[in-house]
């Protein structure tokens, strides 16, 4: 029997195809081997869990045995009000729950508790000063083993909670509105998110592949972009996405991309106006820019720019990447690779182990060099916001190397280029991804490594940190290294095509 289960639920909402896929897909086309960054996140998981359970103290522990086994031991347990119960079994009918943790409340209600190796909630310390809110997957996976505490009749509440990363305690309302803009609750979105795995479980529902950011650590990654490409999928346009994709594909019965070439967004957009449902959240700006990235992907092949950008004439130029574990909350490499009047070199500000000291005179020697630059004659391009949320985060956890205000004016210079915004607003390229690595490699850039990967990068420095193979660190190295090159190669790149505009 194939059960609801939590991994389940996590599952579709990082991939609709997926519940499907694992049960009734050609198991020869799954990549058997386990990715290394997934197993390194399960390992750290669990070593998280370990030094959580060793604080908890006395516990009832249900984990070993069958599920049926460990499911009569846990009904027993809540049975004789056993305070905290460890890994219990939850199951009716094609629900199947095993919270980390059951615990008795003084009403006599037990709740479920899950340990997270990661934060509690999403959306804390950003700029905008939001608290944070619940994360999806996390909300509904504790909606699954609350309704079977309601079933089991072991609850009467709709609340569970998380342990995080810190082991702090975090609540979840299960009833609490998913937000300001979405009045729809926790709880009914996993109704809803229930109802379509039940479908696609018991094969009364199927759908196809759609190409996405989260694609690459999937076991079905390479049969689903082959399908994709085979079938000129819609979601091979950068950023289309799947729910457009899928929309298009209904309203106006268009799968293949030359198809979606032919439309007429003047006569959609009539269409629209009589018909509020009819292409439900794409906008004229949407299609026209969809378009214009299917032209480029299909046809012209070149990639081409909006808006002429004009770069900083200075002596220093600094292509700056970092190397962070986000499974630890840990930076332990910042690498610069500097271009200074026809000279190149590359350096790297690097922890060799892992604890504050080590973190924090990595970071200080990064702002040492900057600082030793000439003011004003240097720029600094990175790509994506990735490398300013880590140093906000790094500057409340060190405030004496660099005051706020100080790494605000270092971020807010023009000449500290985020070369992600030029991309994605200004340029469009004939690439399906506008991953750094995508357009380097169009760009003729090739990587040292055989393999070389951001989620690698982080097996290699634990693996580093726990053999002290220098060779491992080597490899981390000529890969950041590779990545700052890359970052040049596309700025450069990006003249070029200012050039071609102008």
């Amino acid at each position: 029997m194939h059960y609801i289960t939590a991994s389940k639920l996590y599952d579709y909402l990082q991939c609709k195809h997926r519940v499907w896929r694992d049960i009734y897909g050609h198991q020869e086309e799954k990549i058997k081997e386990t990715n290394p960054f997934v197993e390194l996140l399960w390992q750290k998981g669990i070593q998280h869990e370990e030094r959580i359970m060793r604080k908890i103290g006395e516990i009832a522990d249900i984990s070993e045995g069958s599920l049926d086994e460990r499911f009569q031991k846990t009904l027993e347990a809540m049975k004789a009000g056993t305070p905290l119960i460890y890994q219990g079994v939850l199951k009716h009918e094609n629900l199947l729950g095993i919270p980390d943790l059951l615990k008795r409340l003084p009403d006599e209600n037990y709740i479920a508790i899950d340990i997270k190796s990661g934060r509690g909630m999403e959306g804390i310390d950003e700029d905008e000063g939001e608290e944070g809110k619940p994360k999806k997957h996390y909300a509904v996976q504790l909606c699954l083993y609350t309704e079977l505490l309601n079933i089991l009749g072991f609850s009467n509440l709709k609340r569970a909670k998380i342990i995080d990363i810190h082991g702090s305690e975090v609540d979840y309302d299960l009833t609490a509105p998913q937000g300001p803009k979405t009045p729809q609750t926790w709880w009914e979105f996993y109704e809803q998110i229930k109802k379509h795995v039940e479908f696609l479980i018991k094969n009364e529902d199927k759908n196809k592949p759609a190409m996405a950011g989260v694609c690459k650590l999937c076991p079905w990654y390479n049969s689903c972009k082959k399908w994709c490409d085979e079938k000129h999928d819609l979601s091979n346009i950068f950023y289309l996405g799947r729910n457009v994709r899928d929309v298009i594909n209904e309203d106006l019965l268009v799968e293949k991309i030359e198809d979606f070439l032919d439309i007429d967004v003047e006569n959609l957009m009539k269409e629209k106006k009589k018909d509020k449902n009819f292409l439900k959240g794409l906008a004229e700006t949407s299609l026209n820019k969809f378009l214009r990235r299917a032209n480029i992907l299909t046809n012209t092949k070149k990639p081409v720019i909006y808006e002429a950008v004009s770069f900083p004439e200075v002596s220093y130029e600094l292509f700056f990447d970092i190397e962070d574990d986000p499974t630890q909350e840990f930076v332990y490499m910042h690498g610069v690779y500097e271009r200074n009047n026809g000279k190149e070199r590359y350096l790297d500000f690097t922890a060799k182990e892992i604890n504050d000291e080590a973190e924090k005179k990595a970071w200080v020697k990064f702002w040492d060099y900057i600082k030793s630059l000439p003011k004003d004659d240097f720029a600094v391009y990175y790509y994506s916001h990735h490398e300013k949320t880590t140093y906000k985060k790094l500057q409340k956890q060190y405030p004496d190397v660099i005051s706020v205000e100080e790494l605000e004016a270092f971020f807010d210079n023009p000449n500290v280029i985020d070369l992600y915004k030029i991309v994605q607003k200004q340029t469009d390229w004939p690439v399906g991804s506008y991953s750094l690595k995508a357009l380097a490699t169009f760009l003729g850039f090739s990587w040292r490594d055989e393999t070389p990967s951001g989620a690698l990068s982080i097996q290699w420095f634990n693996e580093y940190i726990e053999s002290g193979n220098e060779k491992i660190l080597e490899r981390i190295l000529l890969y950041n290294e590779d990545d700052c090159k890359a970052t040049m190669v596309l700025k450069d790149g990006i003249e070029k095509l200012k050039k071609a505009v102008l």
